[in-house]
């Protein structure tokens, strides 16, 4: 019941894009009520719940969002796909553009379980570009080609900075929700996909 009231709160509010102070408030509200029922104490244990393709619903993540205000691009879909057998996340931005020019934003990290329900995670590769010159289709297999070892056109780089870590708490995780807490203060909210 409450998991419907959350999503109720989050829709139409396109990622957290469109969200006002005050929804801000309720849906802040509404994910501390499902974090206290969270039927997942420890999630990093539950990699059968953990493991897969994650869709965004809501964040308050800055960093996230701002990509919608580069020019002629509008995000689209959000993906956080989790990897429990390599330690791996894959950050997956799909940006609608122009036609025929739709983008692509993709940050590779991998994670160290650190408590019952934190990892620390170290992003390593950033891959940015058009996804038709990425050939992406969707996520399972651009990771696919990612964990094979393929280089992309025309941004490919590996990340060697320190700075590019952080940690992320999950704090509700059932078999189709999921909610967590980064180092940032941010918010996320997923559905598996």
């Amino acid at each position: 019941m409450r998991k419907t009231a959350l999503l109720e709160v989050i829709a139409g509010k396109n990622l957290g894009i469109n969200a006002s102070d005050t929804d801000k408030q309720a849906i802040l509200s509404a994910i501390a009520y499902l974090e206290d029922l969270n039927p997942t104490p420890n999630p990093l244990e539950a990699s059968e719940l953990l493991d897969g393709n994650w869709r965004l619903l809501y964040t308050s993540s800055s960093e996230l969002l701002n990509i919608n205000r580069i020019p002629l691009a509008n995000l689209n879909k959000i993906y956080q796909c989790i990897r429990v057998k390599t330690n791996s996340i894959y950050n997956i931005a799909e940006i609608n553009g122009l036609p025929f020019l739709e983008g692509l934003v993709c940050a590779v990290a991998k994670f160290e379980t650190v408590s019952r329900s934190r990892v620390q995670v170290k992003f390593e590769r950033s891959i940015i570009g058009l996804q038709r010159l990425l050939n992406y289709k969707y996520p399972g297999s651009f990771i696919e080609a990612i964990e094979s070892g393929k280089k992309f056109f025309p941004i490919d780089f590996p990340i060697t900075s320190n700075e590019q870590q952080g940690w992320l708490d999950i704090t509700y995780l059932d078999r189709d929700l999921r909610i967590g807490r980064g180092n940032k203060g941010s918010v996320f909210v997923l559905t598996k996909s």
